[in-house]
């Protein structure tokens, strides 16, 4: 069976400085040949934000943040309809947080994320803190989906708790406690997804068990890539003989269409 496929979590980048490939040097990674991989695995479009980094040091936080922004938009103007942008807030930095909301709504992006606190330097805030509460409220309002890399889990379950109305998607399984907590909070909300980046999914069951107990309806499929291997993440859904085609399906792009409200 054919099936389309969405990556959910990437972070592509412009120029091979900023490639967080650990390995780039052996694979020939560049902006010129990311879409050749996806192209190769049948993956039709990509979703994430732009992350980087330390180089990128002595330039401010906001302005990092900011540059990962543009940098999201001129690639979705460059890749066109292949890559679908992901876009960064800062709870240290609410009023122009805010802003970002709004310029990035009237772009028509509605992914924010995936955040990653210990790259963009969020110190000792947290999910659960005040600023990014306020943040979340306008996402919420704003009918937008928060991907979101793990910090600390009770700051999460507290978010999850405080925001109901906010859908969110976390990023990586990980191993057996952190995969029961994202279950616990699946129960928690109806609005709590996971995508299968990162590590977990290689744990045999983990994507039974994950759907049993969350539903086919809220996992996705996603790679990290250029961190990780998508050839890898691909093979565990398509080749897992313990799910069905449906779920498959679900999985690999139904999910993410209807989440981002593509037709």
């Amino acid at each position: 069976m054919e099936y389309e496929i969405i990556d959910f979590h990437t972070h592509p980048f412009e120029d091979r400085e900023h490639n967080i490939c650990s390995h780039a040097a052996y694979c020939g990674m560049g902006i010129e040949n990311t879409k050749e991989v996806f192209d190769g695995l049948g993956v039709s479009r990509i979703c994430g934000s732009v992350i980087r980094w330390g180089k990128d040091s002595d330039a401010s936080v906001w302005d990092k943040v900011r540059e990962n922004n543009d940098s999201a938009l001129r690639l979705r103007d460059l890749y066109g309809g292949f890559y679908i942008p992901g876009f960064h807030v800062h709870p240290a930095f609410v009023d122009e947080s805010l802003r970002e909301i709004e310029r990035m709504d009237r772009e028509g992006v509605k992914l924010v994320g995936e955040l990653v606190p210990y790259f963009d330097r969020w110190g000792d805030l947290k999910y659960d803190s005040e600023p990014f509460s306020v943040l979340l409220d306008e996402i919420g309002r704003r009918g937008m989906v928060v991907s979101f890399h793990s910090q600390d889990e009770d700051a999460m379950d507290r978010m999850v708790s405080a925001h109901p109305d906010v859908t969110f998607v976390a990023a990586h399984p990980g191993e057996y406690d952190l995969f029961m907590r994202h279950l616990a909070r699946a129960k928690m909300s109806k609005n709590y997804y996971i995508d299968l980046s990162g590590y977990g999914v290689f744990r045999y069951g983990m994507l039974r068990r994950a759907i049993d107990e969350m539903g086919a309806e809220r996992v996705l499929f996603g790679s990290d890539f250029p961190t990780c291997n998508p050839a890898m993440y691909l093979g565990a859904v398509t080749m897992d003989g313990l799910i069905t085609e449906e779920e498959k399906r679900l999985i690999l792009s139904e999910n993410a269409k209807r989440l981002l409200r593509w037709k």
